[in-house]
């Protein structure tokens, strides 16, 4: 059975998911993020690009390329005459990096419903009754079905920057919260969002949805959150 770390979701049509400039550099980006996600580097770890080149077969060209792209989302931090280190994945981190997805996404999503066909809802629908159907059982589905979900409502802004940043902010916060399970409170809240959000779009309500939206993902951090207070909690007896 596949584990959520074997999901690897598509992007939006037209935007790179990694950015590497070759395959095997964005093979190289995947194992050592997967290494800073799953604690193999631990927080505030120096980074050495020599070391990382050795550790992995590779030249250090592309150690280098692979920082700077872990740095543009937030895994890894350069400072001045000390180099780069692993970002502490702390609290603070997930709460940043959400409340981005607050005030990117209901935008994204008001302008959706001003061009959504019967078509676009009718993909929804037909989404969500799979989300639905599937109801978590298999937790790498329902991440991949979630995701085309919110793919379908972004994917054709015209802001493809906006877009892309927030691809890559959900897929941060997909690496950590895979970590966790889904409550039953938060499973009833996903299933109640996207349903109320359908009815908001075939209303043309944009208002409606793009404040849902905002909801929706604040409180997708705040679970991911309050298993990290939970997990703290247990580690300190």
């Amino acid at each position: 059975m596949k584990e959520a770390s074997d999901y690897q979701a598509a992007p939006p049509l037209g935007i790179d998911p990694i950015g590497a400039s070759t395959d095997s550099t964005a093979l190289l980006y995947k194992v050592i993020r997967e290494d800073i996600v799953s604690g193999r580097l631990k927080a505030n770890q120096r980074l050495v690009v020599s070391d990382l080149a050795k550790r992995h077969g590779s030249s250090t060209t592309p150690v280098r390329e692979v920082l700077q792209l872990l740095r543009g989302e937030g895994f890894v931090i350069f400072t001045r005459n000390r180099g780069a280190r692993v970002r502490p994945i702390d609290r603070d981190f997930i709460r940043d990096i959400y409340e981005i997805g607050v005030l990117i996404e209901p935008s994204l999503t008001r302008w959706f419903v001003g061009m959504a066909t019967e078509a676009d809802i009718a993909e929804l629908e037909a989404v969500q009754s799979q989300i639905e159907a599937n109801n978590f059982a298999d937790q790498v589905l329902h991440s991949e079905l979630d995701t085309k979900f919110h793919t379908l409502i972004y994917q054709r802004h015209y802001n493809r920057h906006a877009a892309e940043l927030w691809w890559k902010h959900r897929e941060v916060l997909r690496a950590v919260s895979r970590r966790f399970g889904f409550t039953l409170a938060r499973r009833a809240q996903v299933i109640s969002d996207h349903r109320a959000l359908i009815t908001h779009i075939k209303a043309g309500n944009a208002d409606r949805a793009a404040e849902l939206m905002a909801q929706h993902v604040e409180g997708s951090g705040l679970h991911i959150l309050e298993h990290m207070r939970a997990m703290a909690a247990a580690r300190a007896g």
